[in-house]
């Protein structure tokens, strides 16, 4: 498990890099990105990245906006990280959009989610990237607990891209890590109970293909923004061998050079899967 270092939110020339400084230009951070780019896209690159996306409502609080304006720089922060799991060629990104207890928020803030949610689910079906590069969307999680409109956008998003195959996308909304293992718990207690599976035929990969992702592999990185340390009831059974990475930056901040750093960071860590 690994923060972005002190050393590492400094030190290109001795130039301050995280927040980038006005008196940085742009052809400044370009170049840093591309050394960046160049050390990394012939390294090990992860199939599955997972995102906890953190830090929506500090971020516009900081700007003087009202939080809901958070959550839509988050959403529009979202359509870059995904160009950039394309140009890296990472086939499957997982973020955590809504939670479980996010539900119990600020009636006005969950009904402003609620819309983009709504709204977004549909741009994305319709988007000619999405065509382009053969993206499949998903929603995970307990999607019944959403409002009709939003199932209704997530039912057209995931028609319209059920045939994809070269990357996916995954969206957590309305998700708990425990709740899901309860539910995959249900699941499997049901199979037994209807004769389909023995008791002493339950091992981890039957508990793993009844989770909302039980068609994926396990996440290679789990990133979160905003400088939180902690997996807020998030794919909980998928992360037991993920390299886990934190940032400070909040997510609607979050830069190419901050994504491009937790990918190197992941490059130079040893994997023993416990052996």
């Amino acid at each position: 498990m690994s923060s972005a270092s002190r050393d590492e939110q400094r030190a290109y020339g001795g130039i301050e890099i995280r927040g980038f400084s006005k008196a940085v230009s742009e052809a400044a951070y370009r170049a840093y990105e591309r050394k960046l780019f160049n050390e990394i896209k012939n390294g090990p690159i992860p199939k599955h990245i997972a995102i906890i996306m953190d830090g929506n409502r500090r971020s516009a609080q900081k700007l003087g906006l009202d939080p809901t304006m958070g959550h839509v720089l988050g959403k529009n922060k979202l359509e870059e990280v995904m160009e950039w799991c394309i140009e890296l060629n990472i086939r499957i990104l997982t973020v955590y959009a809504f939670s479980t207890e996010n539900i119990m928020r600020d009636e006005k803030e969950v009904k402003a989610l609620m819309n983009l949610f709504q709204e977004n689910f549909r741009k994305a079906a319709d988007d000619p990237r999405i065509h382009k590069h053969k993206i499949k969307i998903r929603a995970i999680g307990e999607i019944s607990m959403l409002p009709q409109e939003v199932q209704e956008s997530i039912r057209y998003a995931e028609e319209r891209t059920k045939d994809y195959d070269q990357y996916q996308y995954n969206i957590a909304v309305a998700y708990g890590g425990r709740q899901e293992i309860v539910s995959a718990i249900r699941e499997i207690a049901q199979q037994v109970k209807d004769g389909k599976l023995a008791v002493e035929d339950i091992d981890e990969t039957t508990v793993s293909k009844n989770l909302f992702t039980g068609d994926l592999p396990d996440p290679d990185l789990i990133l979160r923004t905003s400088g939180e340390e902690r997996i807020s009831n998030f794919l909980l059974w998928q992360l037991a061998y993920a390299e886990l990475y934190f940032s400070d930056v909040y997510w609607p901040e979050f830069r190419k050079i901050d994504f491009m750093r937790a990918i190197r960071s992941f490059q130079r860590r040893k994997r023993r899967f416990g052996k």
